[in-house]
């Protein structure tokens, strides 16, 4: 975990200075909306902490956010609302019996879900690159199942698999956000950006037992919208 907070810290300075060095927009122009945007991304997560990567692994899923920045604040600042979905595919832990050498499977099957509101810090008016940083706090489901497997090695089919849950749990996340987006014809937003995702009081979210695990990860993300303008725009033809 600590190498990617510490490249993500270094990602979030550098775009934090890249966003002061920019020359802001005619004061005089008039405060303006037109430079939020709705995006959809396709985004990728890596487990990094030991609770998350004991039992999921790198996985696919996609999203869709709202971008508001505020005019009467030079439009540095931006409300953010989002929801993500990723699959994070199976995995396989195993349990061996130290008297008998009995072998013992767990496999955990999931899907992440996350609801997240938060705010982001950057130019986001008119102009080409506009980079940012932000944080989020987010509602988190983890819709999970979990059998325990008793394999057979010479014949799959007498197996012996029993469900232990099948169920959705909540739990309390917060992320941390760098990203840039190019502003195509101050119209067509594409973003690139990364998260530190992590979420808190799991309940017995991965493992046997009453084991309280606090998972983290890594969010790759690539999104494409359109501005509030652009919509604007096309809504008065």
């Amino acid at each position: 975990m600590r190498p990617a907070r510490f490249v993500l810290s270094r990602v979030f300075l550098l775009f934090l200075l890249a966003a002061c060095a920019l020359p802001a927009r005619d004061a005089a122009a008039a405060p303006t909306l037109d430079q939020g945007k709705i995006q959809l991304y396709l985004l990728r997560m890596d487990p990094t902490s030991r609770d998350a990567k004991e039992f999921t692994r790198a996985s696919w899923g996609g999203g869709a956010s709202v971008v508001a920045p505020v005019p009467q604040l030079g439009n540095f600042f931006a409300g953010v609302l989002g929801i993500d979905i990723a699959n994070m595919l199976s995995e396989k832990t195993e349990f061996r019996d130290q008297l008998t050498g009995l072998r013992v499977e767990q496999q955990t099957n999931q899907s992440y879900m996350r609801f997240y509101l938060g705010g982001r810090v950057g130019p986001h008016g008119y102009g080409f690159v506009r980079p940012h940083v932000g944080s989020d706090i987010a509602l988190v489901l983890y819709d999970i199942t979990t059998d325990v497997v008793v394999p057979d090695d010479t014949d799959r089919q007498n197996e012996i698999r029993q469900n232990l849950r099948d169920e959705t749990q909540a739990a309390f996340g917060w992320d941390v956000t760098a990203g840039v987006d190019f502003n195509f014809a101050n119209a067509i937003p594409v973003e690139l950006g990364a998260r530190w995702l992590k979420s808190f009081n799991v309940p017995q979210q991965l493992g046997a037992g009453s084991v309280t695990v606090q998972p983290a990860y890594v969010q790759y993300y690539l999104a494409a919208g359109v501005s509030f303008g652009f919509i604007g725009r096309g809504g008065s033809k």
